[in-house]
């Protein structure tokens, strides 16, 4: 049964070290989850910002840019046509 060690690292150095050393499988599983954690963190300061009205003003001025017919479908802009 292999043992879990704690290791306290305390500056971003010391994280990056020990990442540097880790298996490519673990890179892998290190990797996903922080692209997971990292999504979590984005939604959720996202909907804080609904939340608190920060997001108002961009939102009236797509609606008034789709009102005026100023955008373009989303095909478009993608493909650089």
């Amino acid at each position: 049964m292999e043992t879990l060690r704690v290791i306290q690292m305390n500056s971003l150095q010391e994280i990056e070290t020990a990442i540097m050393s880790l298996p490519e499988s673990d890179l892998r599983k290190l990797s996903t989850w922080l692209q997971d954690y990292l999504q979590d963190a984005w939604d959720k300061q996202i909907e804080i910002d609904a939340k608190s009205g920060k997001l108002d003003k961009l939102i009236q001025n797509v609606n008034l840019d789709i009102a005026a017919n100023r955008i373009k479908p989303l095909d478009e802009i993608l493909n650089n046509s």
